[in-house]
């Protein structure tokens, strides 16, 4: 619990504001919906997401938090740059 934390608070928010995000959003991924396997390498159950054009890199100001992502679609979201024109083409090509 003590490394999950740490973890959350370098996002600039804490431990309850967390849990209170996890509740809002029905303790499953913001994206898709799957409920943490709570076996992420970062310790914490999902992942904070946050707006890297406010703060890049793995530390956020807490303002530029957007919600609590499982690992596959954190990750897809920095593979597309954070560029929702990218995440819709992708969507489109998949549509074809």
């Amino acid at each position: 619990m003590q490394r999950a934390q740490k973890s959350v608070e370098r996002y600039g928010i804490t431990w309850d504001r967390y849990e209170s995000m996890l509740a809002q959003q029905g303790g499953v991924c913001a994206i898709c919906g799957s409920a943490p396997s709570g076996n992420g390498t970062s310790g914490q159950r999902l992942h904070v997401d946050h707006d890297h054009a406010c703060c890049s890199g793995r530390k956020s100001c807490g303002k530029c938090v957007r919600g609590l992502l499982c690992s596959n679609c954190n990750q897809a979201i920095g593979y597309f740059q954070d560029d929702p024109q990218l995440l819709l083409a992708a969507g489109k090509y998949l549509d074809r």
